[in-house]
């Protein structure tokens, strides 16, 4: 059954390279995106069902309407908060909403080349990732969702997400989706909260009751603040003027720029908020590309990939967090925060298949020496990788991660000697 009215399928043209949506919508930055099919994804999002699909040189989109702006699906039982009549935009923006959300403006080619020429390493690791962008989400989401990444994954996260939107949310409709069991089954998609939602007095215990655990009352109390001790548009006033088109916000400095500083400044005052969640906020909520947030999962990149873990930056404090993304935004300039997540990625469990090891090659060759005596001495050369293989747990996510390290022995072997 479906409560919506559904529009065809159009299509962007757009190739693999400059958007991978198998990567983006998966690597820890919306939490929200379903599988609603065989290689496609959906999400209710600004009061419409949107789904997506990719081929290498297309993306495929459609936008899922409801029936009238006057329409109340059925909410999806057991709701506290009768479902919100869903809006009908006056007239289909679905292009702009998408080509905004998915931040497809810049040249992501260019992009990786200019990463690239400034980081070996970034150059190593690029080919294997590309196609990762940075989504402009909306700022209300991306603050909520990083207060629940606190000490969780990615698995985790996205069903807090999908409970507090099921429990919240205004109820968009339903798609008809085939399970694994090749049945048909009908999927309810909910947009996301708003504040004032979030800041009813019942909220908390009901979220305690949900398995929101701590984080039950920092979504709560971040609510209230919100709703009740800022101006309307709070959040959108710490926007970056570029990611909006609404003017220049400056030449990158050490440490960032104003406009950025001041956005993570004012989010630190907010509960559950600390520097890295202010960073995620900064952004993929509000387009500050040079925020770079570190977590322990990037602060393993750094030292083993950047030389940190040494010295004054042998653990990750405040000054080691600072120094980290310092040493980024120096590497990658204004998009540093942009460039951490394609690295970020390449280190999640998710995507380990696209690091392929050779489990072991041996090559043999034989080199001459002359003894003093006069004798000549033949040695066979054998080079050998061995290959390990570590369960390593990351932050962000569920299971282990698969770590290769191979090991490389040179051993010389006599086979015979004889006179000159």
């Amino acid at each position: 059954m479906s409560f919506c009215s559904e529009s065809q399928w159009h299509k962007l043209p757009v190739s693999l390279t400059e958007l991978c949506i198998d990567t983006t919508l998966r690597c820890g930055q919306s939490f929200r995106w379903r599988k609603s099919g065989s290689d496609e994804w959906s999400i209710a999002l600004h009061g419409r069902i949107l789904s997506l699909r990719q081929d290498k040189h297309h993306l495929h989109y459609r936008s899922i309407l409801p029936f009238s702006k006057n329409s109340v699906a059925p909410p999806t039982p057991p709701s506290s908060v009768t479902s919100s009549p869903a809006k009908t935009p006056a007239y289909d923006d679905t292009l702009a909403l998408l080509k905004h959300y998915l931040n497809l403006s810049p040249n992501l080619g260019d992009l990786y080349k200019q990463w690239s020429a400034s980081d070996p390493h970034f150059r190593k690791t690029a080919p294997k990732f590309t196609g990762v962008r940075i989504l402009k989400q909306d700022p209300w989401e991306a603050l909520v969702g990083f207060i629940c990444s606190s000490n969780n994954n990615i698995a985790r996260i996205s069903q807090m997400v999908d409970k507090l939107c099921r429990e919240y949310g205004p109820l968009i409709g339903h798609l008809d989706v085939t399970n694994e069991n090749g049945e048909l089954q009908s999927m309810a998609f909910h947009d996301f909260p708003s504040p004032e939602q979030l800041a009813r007095k019942d909220v908390e215990s009901r979220l305690r009751e949900l398995g929101f655990g701590y984080r039950a009352k920092y979504l709560y109390q971040t609510a209230v603040m919100v709703t009740e001790e800022r101006e309307p548009g709070w959040l959108d006033e710490l926007r970056n003027p570029e990611s909006v088109g609404k003017g220049d916000a400056g030449c990158l400095v050490e440490g960032g720029r104003e406009g950025y500083r001041r956005a993570h400044e004012e989010l630190l005052q907010l509960q559950g908020v600390g520097p890295k969640v202010a960073d995620c906020v900064c952004l993929m909520g509000l387009g500050w590309g040079e925020a770079v947030p570190v977590d322990t999962h990037v602060w393993q990149i750094a030292q083993r990939d950047y030389k940190f873990g040494k010295g004054k930056h042998s653990s990750l404090t405040k000054a080691t967090y600072d120094a980290v993304a310092n040493k980024f935004r120096s590497l990658w300039g204004k998009e540093a925060g942009w460039a951490h997540s394609v690295l970020f990625t390449a280190d999640l469990r998710a995507f380990s298949e696209r690091l392929v090891a050779k489990l072991e090659s041996k090559e043999e060759f034989e080199t001459v020496e002359v003894a003093a005596d006069g004798q000549i001495q033949s040695a066979a050369v054998i080079k050998t990788e061995t290959v390990r293989d570590k369960r390593v747990k990351r932050e962000f996510e569920e299971e282990e991660h698969r770590v290769v390290e191979i090991q490389q022995n040179i051993t010389k072997k006599p086979k015979r000697r004889r006179k000159i």
